[in-house]
């Protein structure tokens, strides 16, 4: 077993990441109305979960849930802001549990 291999094996899979980006807007009750910085979805990760281009993961994963429509935006003069859309709260939820089932 090499370092790579390590190194790989403990990084976080983009599944994990995709819940825990849910599970910190809903924790911080970021529903409808309710929205966040785009920029604070990045936050609170640790580079070795996210290895090399951990942002940039984070980022794409978020543009991933916009497309499908589990996160809404709102453009304003200093910056995207996202919340999660309510309409979809069920499928948002059912996701969450399999990571987090105390939710």
């Amino acid at each position: 077993m090499n370092f790579q291999s390590i190194a790989s094996e403990l990084m976080l899979s983009d599944d994990e990441i995709s819940a825990m980006i849910l599970f910190k807007l809903h924790k911080r009750g970021n529903w409808g109305a309710s929205h966040t910085a785009f920029d604070n979805l990045q936050k609170g990760f640790k580079d070795t979960d996210l290895g090399k281009h951990g942002a940039k993961r984070i980022d794409k994963l978020a543009r991933d849930f916009i497309r499908r429509g589990w996160i809404i935006t709102k453009p304003t003069s200093y910056g995207m802001q996202v919340s999660l859309n309510p309409r979809q709260s069920e499928e948002i939820m059912a996701f969450m549990r399999r990571f987090f089932p105390e939710v």
